[in-house]
């Protein structure tokens, strides 16, 4: 059978939206996505993805508190998903062969927090455990989207994510992701320009080792990469850059990849995201790098899609959204494609 692609589009009413315009659902969407997702009688697809590219935050914030059959209250304030209603929904797709998984949906409507309390459970139950996405979720996220996060976690699982972590992990790697997940950044953006200066000299200096244990055991390196600013971290990174005619990661000793994505991940986060989608569409990426294709076009579409896509073309010397096209396939593939092009636009 040939296959059909449907073109996903923006539309308020009969008219087009523009690129970038703020877009809102009308109540009848809305009701049409919770059909989708709790009615007895098949999946209209095209219309559910449309209805979820369509959708900004605040939109997807209003259909979680109008849907109490599917969304539940929580302690803390947010809407969770009702376990049974999740589980009936991966049910649901596979009975009625829905070309989109059923995580790409979960993740798009999922609140923030308790997708991300999920993910950083996932990061740790995985063998082997994915370091990386557990300093993703820490570094990528602002303070106070991260502590909402941490919150989610405590309500799910009655523990904290430090408790969690710090059971899970040994050494160095207990030392720096309980640090990470601990701290409450400053978001501001005031320059210190001599400490600036001095700590990237402190980097420097202590990534020119050899030898693992040193650049472990440097207390300096853990307080400036787990205590320090975002915005005091990207100009350190500009610094050394400017100072040395190179990356700061890229000098780490190729051995401690976790010191390498934890310096992506809080001064060059699209370098990091880039390197992630070029793996997840790879010729034959594991199940955890397929994952991740899903996980970083849904959650970082509002966020800095546009700096992710044009860090990858310049990076792999194609657009993103060709190789999304290339690796994805039916609906799929149209609906990561729209994301793309809807974080483009913002």
């Amino acid at each position: 059978m040939a296959e059909r692609k449907i073109t996903i589009i923006v539309r308020m009413g009969k008219k087009l939206k523009k690129e970038g315009e703020k877009i809102t659902t009308s109540p009848e969407e809305c009701e049409a996505l919770r059909k989708a997702f709790s009615g007895p009688h098949g999946v209209e697809e095209k219309s559910m993805l449309e209805i979820l590219v369509k959708c900004n935050p605040a939109d997807l914030t209003t259909f979680r508190k109008n849907s109490p059959y599917i969304f539940l209250d929580d302690e803390y304030c947010f809407k969770k998903w009702d376990p049974f209603h999740m589980k009936s929904l991966e049910i649901k797709f596979l009975c009625f062969q829905v070309s989109i998984s059923e995580r790409a949906v979960i993740q798009r409507t999922m609140h923030p927090w308790e997708r991300d309390a999920l993910l950083v459970r996932k990061s740790l139950e995985k063998k082997p455990p994915l370091y990386n996405l557990l300093i993703e979720l820490a570094c990528t996220r602002t303070s106070d989207e991260f502590l909402g996060a941490r919150k989610a976690f405590q309500c799910l699982y009655s523990e904290s994510v430090e408790e969690f972590v710090a059971v899970k992990v040994q050494g160095f790697q207990r030392r720096l992701l309980v640090a990470l997940v601990s701290t409450y950044r400053y978001e501001g953006m005031r320059i210190d320009e001599a400490a600036i200066k001095l700590e990237c000299q402190k980097l420097a200096r202590a990534i020119k080792t050899d030898h693992r244990n040193e650049i472990e055991n440097d207390d300096e390196v853990l307080r400036i990469l787990t205590t320090r600013r975002k915005h005091h971290l990207k100009t350190i990174h500009k610094c050394y850059k400017e100072d040395y005619d190179s990356n700061l990661e890229e000098k780490i000793l190729i051995d401690i990849q976790i010191l390498r994505d934890t310096v992506n991940c809080l001064s060059a986060p699209p370098i990091y995201f880039s390197k992630i989608l070029d793996t997840a569409m790879s010729i034959c990426p594991a199940e955890q790098e397929m994952e991740a294709l899903t996980r970083v076009i849904v959650t970082r579409t509002d966020v800095d899609m546009k700096d992710i896509a044009a860090e990858f073309d310049r990076k792999y010397g194609a657009p993103l959204i060709e190789r999304i096209e290339a690796a994805a396939l039916v609906n799929y593939r149209d609906f990561l494609v729209a994301l793309v092009k809807r974080g483009m636009a913002n």
